[in-house]
């Protein structure tokens, strides 16, 4: 997230960047102020933004490391008519009051001119002391300390002013709100974009797009989520509200302008004219756990299911598997996409069965990143972000079937019986753990 959002900034990220993967700190080196403080408008992932003017693997090393920050780039902040206060983070470890004030209390020796404001002080100084991951095997000293100037927050307070439970309107698989911005800013969404998504359910990939300003629109072929019809996903509801549907969410957080519409539609089939482009492509196929793929069928097929919608309103549905809705995915990003465009999408993985080369792709389309999301012990799901960086040729429309990369991915299609056979196998367990 932090990559996708820098370079939606003009900035970039450096190689040489110190990356601790067991650590909640992480030291970036970011040109301005300003763009720090615009990723920070965007980000849920990160709490906090300082500007570092020292770190150590002990007190010592701080203060040696804080003696020699440039004094010029300290003293704008320390001048005798500012106010001030220095906040004491610990990650994995609570101290007492007593042990923050012999801390800051430490650091006497910076030149600090001004009034301490503990309310409303213009600069706020933090101490941050990092006592390692494990909560078992908590250290007396810290393994990392850093001390830096506050520049701004995150925007940690979307996942719950957000949060699915308070939505208007939800489904069985409406996507987590925090996942849901993640999302976004992989796809780089900024405002006035166009932003699709194909299997739309209930919208919660639409509504962060919109947060950011971009228009967004979808498909689906459910028509009774579409139009926000039958039994209601929430616990103690049997039926949907007339006024349960997408734009009614859209309408709850004050973003319906920016709702272009959702059609009932089936992606496997084209009907999208040429030369209609989007600026990014965010969705979660179905994997078939809660929801089961589907496409249009003809009676000529073998027919999975005929249902009735609505009044007036069929469908014949057959299967439709897991390799072909992200190879069409991936086709339809790279012909419909702008350039520079990103396609972002969740990748179900059985992960004893995994490999980087099972990652479908596209002659169209650059992997940019591949995140695991834990599902169980024995399953995950893949966040994907692809940009696309050809443009769309007819010769590229099958290349799929000639790299090698679609038989791979083919064993993913019983990925639903995977998952459930380590269901089951749980369940055994613990029913023989407990006859024990």
């Amino acid at each position: 997230e932090i990559t996708s959002l820098l370079s939606l900034c003009g900035g970039q990220f450096s190689g040489e960047q110190e990356i601790r993967v067991n650590s909640p700190f992480w030291i970036l080196n970011i040109p301005s102020e300003e763009m720090a403080r615009g990723l920070m408008k965007r980000t849920v992932c990160a709490k906090s933004i300082f500007e570092l003017w020292g770190h150590g693997k002990s007190a010592g090393e701080l203060y040696a490391s804080l003696k020699n920050y440039p004094t010029d780039k300290m003293l704008p902040y320390l001048q005798s008519d500012s106010t001030y206060k220095v906040h004491i983070h610990t990650f994995n470890k609570t101290l007492t009051q007593a042990e923050k004030i012999k801390k800051i209390d430490a650091l006497e020796f910076l030149p600090f001119k001004g009034k301490v404001n503990l309310k409303n002080p213009e600069h706020v100084f933090w101490i941050l002391e990092d006592y390692g991951m494990n909560p078992n095997d908590v250290p007396e000293e810290p393994i990392h300390l850093y001390f830096g100037r506050w520049i701004a927050d995150g925007q940690r307070e979307l996942i719950e002013s957000y949060s699915v439970k308070k939505r208007h309107f939800i489904g069985n698989t409406s996507m987590d709100a925090c996942l849901s911005f993640i999302m976004a800013n992989h796809g780089r969404v900024k405002p006035n974009d166009i932003v699709y998504d194909p299997f739309v359910g209930t919208g919660g990939l639409l509504i962060s797009s919109a947060h950011f300003g971009a228009y967004v629109c979808g498909t689906d072929i459910d028509y009774n989520t579409i139009h926000g019809l039958g039994k209601a996903s929430r616990k103690n509801q049997k039926w949907r509200g007339p006024d349960e549907n997408i734009r009614a969410n859209l309408r709850q957080y004050g973003l319906e302008k920016y709702y272009l519409d959702a059609l009932v539609a089936d992606f496997s089939r084209p009907i999208w004219r040429k030369g209609m482009l989007f600026d990014a492509i965010i969705t979660d196929p179905p994997y078939g756990i809660r929801e089961a793929p589907r496409r249009m069928g003809s009676q000529k097929e073998t027919v999975k299911s005929v249902e009735r919608s609505t009044e007036n309103h069929f469908f014949v549905s057959s299967s439709y598997h897991l390799s072909d809705i992200f190879f069409d995915l991936l086709k339809f990003g790279a012909e419909y996409l702008v350039m520079g465009g990103r396609l972002v999408y969740w990748l179900p993985i059985y992960r004893p069965e995994y490999t980087e080369e099972i990652i479908p792709r596209h002659p169209c389309l650059k992997l940019i990143s591949n995140c695991e999301q834990l599902l169980s012990s024995h399953t995950s799901r893949r966040l994907i972000t692809m940009e696309k960086v050809k443009e769309f040729k007819d010769q590229d429309e099958n290349s799929y079937l000639l790299d090698g990369q679609y038989m791979p991915y083919r064993g993913h299609n019983s990925f639903r019986e995977k998952y459930f056979s380590g269901v089951t196998k749980r369940i055994a367990k613990e029913e023989k753990d407990n006859q024990k």
